[in-house]
């Protein structure tokens, strides 16, 4: 447990934005620092919420709190507010594939309605993520493994205020760059092969698209994020944002 503990620091940063504070309407809830690192034990580990240790409390209440948490999308919120201090000096966009194991399917509606499709890796989920300059995440969407990251990137760039964008030659398509530039963001591209008239990039800034790879990386060490074994789409959003917060207060 000592590596899932969070430092009171962490906590201090944290704490404001859980549910159930004694400052809000209706019931307090009951230790909330001790059910946040039950949570990030369990994506930590990636095991089932029955193993949860006692120590942590009853596993299903734990697992019920957690639920209503995801329905009020807090973990989401938590992670949106501690990120508003990014440096967007540049931004860097990418997508990353993780399997979804067995456990992870089944849940009503079928796979298409909670990001899980099917792509040369098997059954898959795809993390379309936003990263800052320094490569701290500050916003992500979840498609179906087989969907093309350019599917999930309009709604990651809507609003975004940066000098440039970081991305591989997947992105190189006229509509993106025509977006960028009428924003004002210098895209920092390569072009596809199959160019007529291959677009120009900056290659320096170029080489800093690594911290975007760097930060898979790092969320992937997080076992709940790299195998994903959340049925709903809602609960594996809300392990991946909370560890892009830990990471980020580290």
């Amino acid at each position: 447990m000592i590596r899932t503990t969070l430092t009171d620091t962490q906590w201090a940063l944290i704490a404001p934005h859980c549910l159930g504070r004694e400052c809000d309407p209706g019931r307090t809830g009951p230790d909330p620092r001790l059910f946040v690192e039950a949570v990030l034990w369990i994506v930590r580990t990636g095991c089932p919420w029955r193993d949860l240790p006692a120590d942590f409390g009853k596993w299903n209440s734990v697992f019920k709190r957690f639920r209503r948490w995801v329905k009020a999308d807090a973990f989401y919120r938590m992670f949106r507010a501690l990120a508003e201090d990014a440096d967007f000096e540049y931004a860097m966009i990418d997508g990353s594939i993780v399997k979804v194991h067995r456990h992870g399917q089944g849940a009503e509606g079928g796979p298409q309605s909670q990001a899980i499709g099917r792509s040369r890796g098997g059954i898959t989920t795809k993390i379309m993520a936003l990263a800052d300059a320094v490569g701290n995440l500050t916003d992500f969407r979840l498609l179906p493994g087989q969907a093309h990251d350019l599917r999930g990137t309009g709604a990651l760039i809507d609003g975004l205020t940066c000098g440039q964008l970081l991305a591989d030659r997947a992105f190189d398509a006229d509509w993106l760059r025509e977006a960028l530039t009428g924003a004002g963001i210098e895209p920092v591209i390569p072009p596809k092969s199959n160019r007529r008239f291959p677009a120009e990039f900056d290659r320096e800034t170029y080489k800093w698209r690594h911290l975007i790879e760097n930060l898979f990386g790092r969320l992937k060490e997080y076992r709940g994020i790299a195998m994903r074994c959340c049925k709903t789409d809602e609960s594996f959003s809300a392990f991946i944002a909370l560890a892009a917060t830990v990471i980020r207060l580290r």
